[in-house]
This record gives C-alpha cells, sequence and structure tokens, in this order.
C-alpha cells in the first residue's frame, strides 16, 4: 500500500485565523490564541497520522512589515515554510484587501505546489459579500483553490483533509507516527504562559515579554515548574508584578489552570520577573530563546 506524506504550511496575515486553523486540523491545541497581532512567534509543527499518510501542518507567524530584529527572525520562519511546502494553506479572511499585498502575492503566485486559499470569518458576512471577495482573491491568485471557511464555526473545515490529500505525494513517513507536534513539553509551557501575559497586559508590555522555562521537574503526583518573564526595560518588570504583586499572581493562578488542562496533572508553577535589556534586538538573545 503507498503511502504519502508531507509538509502543508500554514500562512497568512495576523490575526486571520491561522492558529485556530491548524488546532482544529490536529485536534489539539498546539497554538495559543489572542486577538492581538504577533501572537504566533514561532514554526509550530502538529502531525496528523494514519495508516497511510502523514500530515506534517506548520503554523507561522502572522506576515509583518518587521520593527524589531525578532520580527526579521519571526519572518525567516515563514520563508522557511514557503520553501519547504508540499501543500500551501494560505489563510484571509473577509476583511483583508488583496489589493494591499501585492508583494506577498506574487510570492504567492511563484509558489510551484499546490496552494488552498481559506478565506475565513465567513459567518460573518452575506452570501453576496462572499462572492465579490471571492472573485477578487480569484484574480489575484488564478493559480489557487479557493475555499470560504469558518475555523471557529468549523464551517467547511472536512473539505481541507480530502483536498490535501489529493495533493500530498507519495513519500514514508518523516516523524515517528505516535508524535504529536516537534516541540516539547517545555515550549508549551511557556507559550501557554505567554498567551495569558497577551491576555492580560496591555500595550506593549506583552510584546516586549518572552518567557523560559528553567525547570520542568515530573515528579509522580505533582509537576514543579520554574519559569522566568523577560522584559525588556525595568519600568516593564514593575508593570507584569503590579501592585503588591496582584498581576503576576492573577497571571501564575490562569496558566496553571490551563497548564494543568494540557499535560492532565496537578501543577505547581513558580514566576519570577527579569530584565533581559533590549532583547529583541539582539541576535545573540533571539537565538537563546529560539528565534
Amino acid at each position: 500500500m503507498s503511502h504519502k506524506s508531507g509538509f502543508v504550511n500554514i500562512i497568512g496575515s495576523p490575526n486571520v485565523g491561522k492558529s485556530t486553523l491548524m488546532n482544529q486540523l490536529v485536534g489539539e491545541k498546539l497554538s495559543i490564541i489572542t486577538s492581538k497581532m504577533q501572537t504566533t512567534r514561532h514554526r509550530i509543527m502538529g502531525m496528523v497520522n494514519e495508516d497511510d499518510y502523514q500530515i506534517v501542518f506548520s503554523d507561522t507567524p502572522g506576515i509583518i512589515n518587521p520593527a524589531y530584529r525578532l520580527h526579521q527572525n519571526m519572518m525567516k520562519f515563514v520563508s522557511e515554510a514557503l520553501k519547504d511546502a508540499d501543500v500551501v494553506l494560505m489563510v484571509t479572511d473577509i476583511y483583508e484587501d488583496p489589493n494591499k499585498m501585492e508583494e506577498r502575492l506574487v510570492q504567492i503566485n511563484n509558489i510551484k505546489v499546490p496552494t488552498l486559499l481559506l478565506l475565513n470569518k465567513i459567518d460573518l458576512s452575506n452570501q453576496k459579500t462572499l462572492e465579490a471577495i471571492v472573485s477578487q482573491w480569484k484574480l489575484k491568485l488564478p493559480n489557487a483553490q479557493i475555499l470560504p471557511i469558518s475555523a471557529l464555526h468549523k464551517m467547511s473545515i472536512n473539505f481541507i483533509l480530502p483536498k490535501i490529500l489529493e495533493w500530498l505525494p507519495e513519500n514514508p513517513p518523516y516523524f515517528d507516527k505516535d508524535q504529536l507536534t516537534n516541540k516539547s513539553m517545555r515550549f508549551f509551557v511557556s507559550e501557554i504562559i505567554r498567551e495569558k501575559i497577551l491576555l492580560i497586559y496591555q500595550k506593549e508590555v506583552p510584546y516586549s515579554c518572552e518567557v523560559v522555562v528553567e525547570e520542568y521537574k515530573d515528579e509522580e503526583k505533582i509537576v514543579k515548574i520554574r519559569a522566568n518573564i523577560m522584559v525588556s526595560r525595568t519600568s516593564q518588570k514593575s508593570i507584569v508584578i503590579g501592585h503588591q504583586g496582584k498581576k503576576i499572581k492573577k497571571l501564575g493562578t490562569e496558566a496553571r489552570i490551563d497548564i494543568e488542562s494540557f499535560i492532565s496533572k496537578k501543577v505547581y508553577l513558580d514566576l519570577f520577573v527579569k530584565v533581559d535589556k533590549d532583547w529583541r534586538d539582539k541576535e545573540g538573545k533571539l537565538k537563546k530563546y529560539g528565534y
């Protein structure tokens, strides 16, 4: 029996629903989700395995114009995903104007692999408007197939897998069949904490934070975790901690609950806030933090 295997890479602008789609396709919450830009900073792989195929999905950072070296390195993840893709899932939504992304569309049109344009958030549109939007995209991406969806409400999601399997090349599996992702448990713990930072804090603070899990001890009845929240400036440290430590206590409680749900075990979470001045613009620090 032949076996299909390949990389199906998800790209698109910030906040169009890439991470929601990724989690729906994989069947697990691997990518954190908030309404803020730059929620996804890394390339996160999730595997879907059956006897006759392995699909390696990749969630990637939203495409932006870099303001920091961090952003430049995030965009490298996107470039890598375009280079090694066997199938590209380009996610957009009913609000995005294709006329304002000419450079990116030229890049997509030059890709020599099958491309599925997923027009997300159709639950917020009507039939007439949707038809006009689809016509616009057909002109801009004539080589792509277009599928209107709602990732949040799972509308038309069931049409994606058959199309991927139609396009997927014959290959042996790239990863063990029991493997779900390329990331470690420490990574997912740090992402859960960072998701809460994005939800709790405002303005620039969440974007200046990086989470480093210093210790992960899996004991018989409890997992003990010590993590550092790195900020860019001293003033941000006091904001993260909050008056009488109330903010970081709230952060720790909410993160612990989600981590316990993720690993199905009781967790003791210890959080510390440290200053790593201007880490977003220092190549050595970015490499240390996995960018």
